[in-house]
């Protein structure tokens, strides 16, 4: 069902930009005067919001008038309305209406409901006559309403930073640290806790969007101590915590020389800190308007450096709580690896076909359409021929894709940013072992998987016995089930046949036609005592229960898979010309460099500016690249004088 797909779609976009949580949930329910598809709960902040959508499917983008808005807006305010009036009880125990209902009519029953939002979601264009929509009250609750239509996510898609544009209204004293440069300008500072509070009261996650980890609540002993800080010791916490550490892309500063706004304010170390200071003021009703906090600010206006700097303030920043590794997977080669075999490799030509095209890797949401955005209209034409929308793939599509078939499905079933952390961390074990890992081989295989995935999206939406909700789960499940499937016969699916056709073969489509219907009806007939079955697709159980489906393995064409042997000669061979190409890349990006940087590169570790000593070896080849005396360095020699260079790069020198 395509609005189902348009809700979880536009839910997803608005969990990552923070606008709704992980926690959010599809459950549909309808009835006269009451509408609704779903619900979310910020526990931390204390605010519900009630979600719906109206979904016009057009090909032109049509306008959502006032009266639309407001019947969809009634529905779902009567909805919560009587859900904290105990509508549960006239609802079926095991449908999804009754565990939304229980919940709201919980949380409001505990007092742990402080602010509800009515959102509506849509594909048209809300009316130009709508100028604000003013806030209600349930219950003594107050209550926004909230409108995400095609302007507002045609924002999100088209934002390089993943996150609208916003300004932090401000009026802190500042000290400028730096003069200005190209890349950032750095300022100190001190913010009262009461007005962190007020800012992440208004902003919330947008504030983490770029940080590493989130708030791990008051279980830590750094957590703890931070709690007892605030609430014994408040004039003490500014020697006591380490502050935060924040981006932005422009601050306003005012004739007092007061910073008076920062837009795109990011809090890239110090979320414990800030989480810290909201949790005890909002939960335990603590005054922290003596609490200060420093906090380093440093405004970086050039957005394609900002991904890159953010996250070598996170690895190199003082740090309460350890981070892992798999938490800077944004800094891996891996990107860079995918993007280079992107922009190289072109998609075999099918059914007649005369263009070559290539799957377009979206690091960094925006990238495909940031790319033709000044192009002239041949230029343009010509980009699109060469990478069509249908063949653009991110890395979230790809950690979907990817966990599909390495059986976790309970995790894709989570969410984006679950499944994404997952894949995170198997790439970065993947590259420990082998640092040639992301071959040629690795990347046509991952357009396979990601094609798979496609394919069973589309099954699962025309099939006969699909009535509409959960096609996310449904397709996870399906691949990991092939996937088990196939590796319980001892066999490896030749995901070249499908990168050769850019399609699944009509054989294998059969079998997944079966496995598809018969994991429907399982999911959504979960185990005693997990009536949500949003919830229960995300437990191990759920899949336990799943790998019990008995499916016949079918005879099937030879040509679709591969003996385990063929498969480590692929890898292996890949690996090698891996090798050589990367020997060679080295060798020119070395030659490359002019004369006056290896003289700026050898005065900078003789003047022990590096936290590395160079061995005799290291210095007298640097000193021959500065005098020019190795005109044609070796691999070897390259690959000493390539890691004294990244070295030098990751210490600041530019």
């Amino acid at each position: 069902m395509k609005a189902l797909s348009f809700f979880e779609t536009v839910c997803e976009d608005l969990v990552a930009i923070g606008d709704l949580t992980n926690n959010y949930t599809y459950a549909e329910y309808s009835k006269k005067g009451i509408e609704v598809y779903g619900y979310d709960y910020d526990e931390e902040r204390k605010i519900v919001t009630v979600l719906n959508h109206h979904f016009f499917q057009d090909n032109t983008i049509q306008t959502l008038t006032r009266n639309q808005m407001d019947i969809k807006f009634n529905r779902m305010q009567t909805f919560f309305q009587k859900s904290i009036q105990g509508l549960y009880e006239d609802l079926e125990e095991t449908s999804e209406a009754y565990g939304m209902a229980y919940n709201l009519m919980n949380y409001h029953f505990k007092e742990k409901i402080d602010r509800v939002r009515i959102m509506l979601l849509t594909d048209g264009k809300a009316t130009r006559s709508l100028t604000e929509l003013s806030s209600q009250n349930i219950d003594g609750i107050p209550v926004d309403f909230r409108i995400i239509d095609i302007e507002y996510l045609y924002k999100i898609y088209t934002s390089q930073q993943e996150t609208g544009d916003f300004e932090v209204d401000v009026n802190i004293p500042c000290l400028k640290v730096n003069s200005e440069t190209d890349s950032y300008q750095s300022y100190l500072s001190v913010i009262n806790g009461q007005l962190l509070v007020e800012i992440y009261e208004k902003f919330g996650q947008k504030l983490f969007e770029q940080n590493v980890r989130t708030f791990l609540q008051f279980r830590g002993t750094v957590n703890r101590g931070l709690k007892n800080t605030i609430e014994f010791r408040p004039e003490m916490f500014f020697a006591y915590n380490n502050g935060i550490t924040a981006t932005a892309s422009s601050v306003e500063i005012g004739a007092n020389g007061n910073i008076n706004s920062i837009k795109n304010f990011q809090i890239v170390n110090g979320g414990q800190t800030t989480s810290a200071i909201y949790a005890a003021h909002k939960n335990s009703k603590i005054d922290v308007a003596n609490v200060s906090v420093q906090m380093k600010l440093s405004v970086v206006s050039n957005a394609e450096k900002q991904d890159e700097f953010v996250s070598k303030v996170a690895e190199y920043a003082n740090t309460q709580n350890k981070i892992n590794n798999s938490d800077f997977f944004s800094n891996s080669p891996f990107h860079k690896d995918m993007k280079e075999y992107s922009a190289r490799l072109f998609a075999p030509t099918v059914g007649g076909g005369q263009r070559r095209t290539h799957w377009f890797y979206e690091r960094v949401r925006g990238e495909y359409l940031n790319s033709q955005a000044y192009l002239g209209a041949e230029a343009k034409r010509k980009f699109l021929i060469e990478n069509p929308k249908d063949q653009l793939f991110d890395k979230t599509l790809l950690a979907k894709a990817e966990n599909s078939w390495n059986q976790f499905p309970n995790v894709v079933s989570k969410g984006a940013q679950d499944s994404f952390r997952k894949f995170a961390e198997s790439i970065n074990v993947l590259l420990e072992k082998d640092s040639l890992s992301i071959t040629e081989a690795y990347f046509k295989e991952s357009i396979a998987k990601v094609i798979l995935f496609r394919k069973v999206e589309r099954l699962v939406t025309k099939a006969k016995w699909y009535d509409g909700g959960f096609r996310a789960q449904t397709v996870t499940y399906t691949i990991s089930y092939l996937s088990a499937l196939i590796q319980h016969s001892h066999l490896n699916l030749n995901f070249n046949r499908i990168w050769q056709d850019q399609d699944v073969p009509e054989s294998l489509i059969n079998l997944i036609e079966i496995i598809a219907e018969k994991v429907y009806f399982q999911i959504t007939n979960p185990l005693s005592g997990y009536a949500n079955v949003s919830q229960w697709t995300k437990n191990i159980l759920c899949w336990e229960q799943v790998q019990k489906i008995d499916v016949d393995f079918p005879e099937l064409d030879s040509s679709l898979f591969i003996h385990e042997e063929e498969k480590k000669y692929i890898l292996k061979e890949h690996k090698e010309n891996k090798k050589i190409d990367t020997g060679i890349n080295l060798q020119i990006q070395i030659m490359e460099a002019k004369p006056e940087y290896w003289i700026k590169l050898r005065d900078y570790y003789a003047k022990y500016r590096s936290s590395i000593r160079l061995s005799s070896m290291q210095e007298d080849m640097l000193q021959k690249m500065a005098r020019g005396s190795i005109p044609f360095p070796s691999e070897k020699q390259s690959k000493i004088l390539h890691k004294l260079m990244e070295t030098a790069k990751k210490e600041g020198l530019e």
